[in-house]
């Protein structure tokens, strides 16, 4: 096999996401039953009606991205008759995304997936409010380049960090506001097409979120993982895990640590990996892909049109 499911992070969600899913096919109506079930509230309902402002919360749009990818990976599994690892060669998701690849890949089971999502939420959100920061948009410069206007826009107590490394020429950079206002006007100098910040709650993927970490290692830690059907490439390391508790650590790693997805794409590929099908809302990812590697096929699959194309994809 030489596909991929990815799994799509914050900043993908819409007001009617899941809608439709959920209108055609049983099976996506369970998953989101099952993730209002574990919250003890109606996401679903803030999902498909409800206000943007209120589904953006960090704590809220975590386990409805997530939600919206499993009922699609649910759909397309019921519709092709085989489980994922029989469609797959492996999974990858892009921050919270992770967490949708491990549920895809049955390290974790919705119910969890959901409950974890929820406390990840708003364990970054209250690191955020304790240690306020920024993030911005680098576009235009190399990953070395920034790596070296991070540096140099650092003092002591006061850094930003490569948050996401998201494609060739997009990466995003976290920290204290000052040192990211720095960094933007060294990667302006430095010739970058654009350098703006990031309308974020949080200085998200950096240092700064060092307390919402040692919450999710305690949290983690309360949850038992499976082994992986098929290797999941997470993104502190970029390549192939397969060991649950190797997993888990990489998860705590996560919070504070930079998204390499431009590595990971690049790893994938370099497995045999041609075909990436994005799993949920938005067409983020595959669009990323495409930047990436312009010699692979990509594909997002968030409603029924899309699960029709999708069953062609595969064919």
């Amino acid at each position: 096999m030489t596909t991929a499911f990815i799994f799509p992070g914050q900043g993908s969600q819409t007001i009617g996401m899941g809608l439709e899913l959920a209108n055609r096919f049983s099976i996506a109506r369970h998953v989101f039953q099952e993730v209002d079930d574990a919250l003890s509230f109606k996401l679903s309902d803030l999902m498909f009606s409800g206000d943007m402002a209120e589904l953006t919360q960090t704590q809220n749009a975590q386990p409805a991205i997530m939600a919206v990818s499993m009922a699609v990976v649910r759909v397309l599994e019921q519709e092709m008759g085989k489980p994922l690892h029989k469609m797959v060669s492996c999974v990858a998701g892009h921050s919270l995304g992770e967490y949708s690849a491990l549920c895809a890949a049955g390290v974790l089971n919705i119910s969890d997936t959901a409950k974890l999502l929820r406390v990840r939420g708003l364990a970054m959100q209250d690191a955020a409010l304790k240690n306020p920061g920024a993030m911005a948009a680098i576009l235009g410069l190399n990953i070395k380049d920034v790596s070296k206007i991070v540096i140099e826009a650092s003092q002591e107590n006061d850094k930003c960090v490569i948050a996401n490394d998201n494609c060739p020429g997009q990466i995003v950079i976290s920290g204290h506001t000052s040192s990211v206002d720095r960094a933007i006007a060294l990667a302006t100098a430095s010739g970058a097409r654009k350098a703006v910040k990031l309308p974020v709650s949080g200085p998200f993927h950096s240092p700064l979120m060092k307390e919402a970490e040692e919450k999710m290692k305690t949290v983690l830690h309360e949850i038992t993982f499976a082994k992986p059907t098929v290797p999941v490439v997470a993104n502190i390391t970029a390549e192939f895990e397969q060991n649950p508790e190797q997993i888990k650590e990489l998860l705590v790693l996560q919070i504070t640590g930079s998204v390499r997805w431009t590595e990971s794409v690049q790893y994938m590929v370099s497995k045999g990996i041609c075909d990436f099908v994005e799993c949920g809302n938005g067409k983020v990812l595959s669009g990323l892909v495409k930047r990436i590697n312009p010699d692979t096929r990509s594909i997002s699959i968030g409603t029924p049109e899309t699960v029709t194309q999708g069953l062609a994809f595969f064919q």
